[in-house]
């Protein structure tokens, strides 16, 4: 089974964007599609459209469903504010003392535009296998769902949401956060869900930027810094371990293959202060990179042969 693998980033996620669409372009037609944090977004916005494409036209088209997120998110993500809202300091403080804390950000303008552009008839109406994974606050444990969990919206919510700066986000009887706190890249479910083709998209390279200049008396930058070294080693952990799996099971007899598509050095977005033109450049840099790594992934191919 052929598996995209969307791995987490906030608003580097554009990039992401940018290297499925080189992918899809390229003939890589997936089985299944999992994500977490941005990636489960992107995950959701693909499934969206391509049920979408089987309830009016009977077949997917997953060049034309790559186009549809890439334009999703030059119309919808120009600024900080599409996203979330910074809570008033008054309210905030009022909130913490009274044992209410909820996050600096209010991410309702998020959750608002995701509700705005996925209908659930389209998300229950794909065929497509896909999971999104986020984390239980309480046990530390992740769960991944599918588009068949009465809940998984608010999984999708959950997903995206930054711990510290955003609410966790009640689901049943629990309370989830994003499930980059356990796994960034969902690659090891998706094996064990059974992909032998699987094509990762991670927004972390695997050096970590060194900011100039950083105020870490800014709670917000340190709390996005604090998440960047965290994530970036978890990403790295993710990849490492499915190559070494991916190698092993090659020894074995079990023919796989893994393409991980990812930044040569690390992206560079102030999450309070991007724009547009910023979102556009993420985008395509990982178009230009999927078009490479793609490209580099078949000639290998061809030599082994």
């Amino acid at each position: 089974m052929k598996a995209l693998v969307l791995g987490g980033g906030s608003m580097k996620g554009a990039f992401q964007v940018g290297a499925i669409q080189a992918v899809l372009e390229n003939g890589f037609e997936p089985d299944m599609v999992y994500g977490i944090s941005v990636g489960a977004l992107n995950t959701t916005f693909l499934i969206n459209e391509t049920g979408r494409q089987l309830m009016q036209n009977e077949e997917i088209r997953w060049p034309l469903a790559g186009r549809k997120l890439l334009e999703f998110w030059i119309k919808n993500i120009t600024q900080p504010h599409d996203i979330s809202r910074l809570r008033s300091r008054v309210k905030l403080g009022v909130n913490t003392l009274m044992s209410r804390f909820d996050g600096l950000l209010d991410p309702v303008p998020l959750h608002l535009l995701i509700r705005k552009n996925v209908r659930d008839e389209y998300v229950q109406r794909c065929t497509i296998k896909s999971k999104v994974g986020a984390v239980n606050i309480e046990s530390g444990e992740i769960k991944y769902v599918s588009t068949d969990d009465p809940h998984f919206l608010d999984y999708v919510y959950a997903s995206s949401s930054i711990p510290m700066l955003m609410p966790g986000v009640p689901i049943a009887d629990a309370e989830y956060l994003d499930g980059g706190l356990r796994e960034v890249a969902p690659v090891r479910q998706a094996i064990e869900d059974g992909a032998t083709e699987i094509v990762l998209i991670a927004c972390h390279s695997p050096l970590l930027y060194r900011p100039e200049g950083m105020n870490t008396r800014n709670l917000i930058t340190l709390i996005e810094r604090i998440r960047d070294i965290t994530v970036n080693q978890i990403v790295n952990n993710n990849i490492q371990w499915a190559e070494s799996y991916v190698d092993r099971s090659i020894l074995r007899g079990r023919p796989m293959k893994l393409t991980v598509i990812r930044p040569e050095t690390p992206l560079v977005l102030d999450m309070q202060r991007f724009t547009s033109e910023d979102i556009s450049r993420l985008i395509v840099e990982g178009y230009r990179i999927g078009v490479k790594t793609v490209t580099q992934a078949v000639s290998d191919s061809i030599d082994l042969k």
